[in-house]
């Protein structure tokens, strides 16, 4: 489509609307052009990303369909797995045949051979791999259905209130919808809650096995200060772009949905970024996207870090300053205080189950699975912003069949439990959990050799949580011992008295 230029709309909206001041929050409420209403998909926003305010927006709170900026949800997901030891990027993801069958773009993967973490990020990041982000999706979550539920979850944690996802790449859905201001939060978040893999998305090509692949994102080097983030298109959302610019102490995010070529999308964001970078602070803000993130150094983390994600009050305040504690971060996010709850949490240990038992509770959760109800936790959201009116059901974990739960597995608490355990992580999939374990134990070789792996469901907020842990240590400095293994192959953990 052919959008209007920048500054003949900022003169007609002075004269027309002129500057509605919201909360500290500048919109531009743009009257639509000829060129605009010809296209209603069209839809638009920029932040000032170092203090929220909106420095244009139009339509920017009504859906559109995200087509691959999915990935960047996709993305997040798979950088909070790296940062809370859950893979590392050498770690292999199995490719299925329901992953390699997804349209282009795509890597072309056989089925049954592997893609590491770090490819993954890459595949995405340039080629908007569709193979590559359903490998991902069902590594993190067993299956892509149980990986979009993951998703909007996640989502609703950020303050997206006004995104659903169906699938992990992006490929048409007609249930799968979002907003360009909810996009803008999510580049926002990835910046803010990841900056050590974030760099990722200023790769121009890498190499995939004897090919080059390039990015798609073609304002990297044409636009100063651009470095990242995602492209997306299909015929029914038109071509969309989120970018993200950086240039000295200026830090601006803009979404641009609906254009009618690549081109044009692109030099409409040009024309954005040329005209309001001049109007961003200079002076760096609180933290934009109140969410949880468990450090900003890397994998390591206390265990009130660990599973504190999922404990998400009704109300959320705004974060009012910086916090280096990741507790104090953790609590103005949630309006909690991150150790209290954890102790919460844990004061009563649910009864470990076993064979039938195991069996018959489960298929009692899944039928009793509240429904997803995460309320807004964004100073970006948008005035009065309502739950979307159909929530998505949290993704559902994998049930073994009466003949497998009649034996014990490494999924029950072992009966000669010792006196330590200790735990590497806690995931709302069981299966990802019993496969962390294995990779775990895997890799830390003897220091684990004779450890017994087991998960156990907690309760948490409004959703069930798998604590993967080893069991089979006599002393704290044996589970302390199995511990500083495991973080030595990046694996954050703690040890615990059982």
């Amino acid at each position: 489509m052919a959008f209007p230029k920048i500054k003949i709309l900022v003169r007609r909206l002075a004269r027309t609307a002129g500057l509605a001041a919201l909360g500290g929050t500048v919109l531009l409420h743009a009257v639509p052009t000829h060129a605009e209403a010809a296209d209603d998909r069209y839809s638009a926003v920029v932040i000032d990303a170092n203090n929220g305010k909106v420095l244009f927006a139009k339509s920017a709170d009504e859906q559109r369909y995200p087509a691959s900026l999915t990935k960047m949800m996709t993305l997040y997901l798979l950088f909070e797995a790296l940062e809370t030891g859950r893979a590392t990027l050498s770690t292999p993801m199995k490719v299925s045949a329901y992953a390699a069958a997804r349209p282009p773009s795509k890597l072309g993967m056989k089925v049954g051979s592997t893609l590491s973490v770090e490819e993954g990020i890459l595949a995405l990041v340039t080629r908007s791999a569709n193979d590559a982000a359903v490998v991902i999706g069902e590594y993190l979550g067993g299956t892509e259905t149980q990986f979009a539920s993951m998703m909007t979850s996640k989502a609703r944690q950020l303050g997206m209130s006004r995104t659903v996802f169906r699938n992990a790449n992006g490929l048409p859905n007609n249930e799968q919808h979002t907003t360009a201001r909810d996009m803008a939060t999510l580049g926002i978040a990835l910046r803010e809650h990841f900056p050590q893999y974030y760099r990722y998305f200023s790769t121009r090509s890498f190499n995939f096995r004897g090919q080059t692949i390039g990015n798609h994102n073609r304002l990297l080097g044409r636009v100063q200060g651009v470095d990242g983030i995602k492209t997306g298109y299909i015929n029914a959302s038109g071509f969309n772009l989120v970018t993200s610019v950086v240039r000295g102490n200026k830090k601006l995010v803009a979404a641009v949905m609906g254009g009618r070529t690549a081109r044009s999308r692109d030099d409409h964001m040009a024309e954005l970024v040329k005209e309001f970078l001049p109007k961003v602070s200079g002076q760096d803000g609180e933290p934009l996207v109140a969410a949880y993130s468990p450090s900003k150094r890397g994998p390591a983390v206390t265990r009130h870090e660990t599973e504190v994600a999922a404990l998400v009050p009704e109300s959320v305040p705004t974060p009012t300053r910086r916090s280096s504690s990741i507790n104090a971060r953790v609590a103005e996010a949630y309006g909690s205080n991150a150790a209290g709850a954890m102790d919460a949490l844990t004061r009563s240990e649910p009864r470990t189950v076993i064979g039938r038992d195991a069996l018959r509770a489960a298929l009692d959760n899944q039928q009793a699975m509240p429904r997803m109800d995460v309320p807004v936790a964004n100073a970006l959201a948008p005035t009065g912003a309502r739950r979307p009116p159909a929530d998505v059901p949290l993704a559902m974990p994998r049930i073994a069949s009466a003949a497998q739960a009649a034996t014990p597995t490494p999924a029950a608490m072992p009966s000669d439990s010792s006196s330590w355990v200790v735990q590497i992580a806690a995931t709302p999939v069981q299966a990802t959990a019993l496969d962390m374990l294995s990779e775990a134990q895997r890799r830390a070789g003897s220091a684990l050799a004779k450890a017994q792996p087991f998960t156990q469901a907690v309760g948490s907020g409004n959703q069930t949580l798998y604590r993967a842990r080893f069991a089979g240590f006599a002393t704290k400095s044996e589970a302390n011992a199995a511990c500083d293994a495991l973080k030595s192959r990046s694996y954050a953990c703690y040890a615990i008295a059982n």
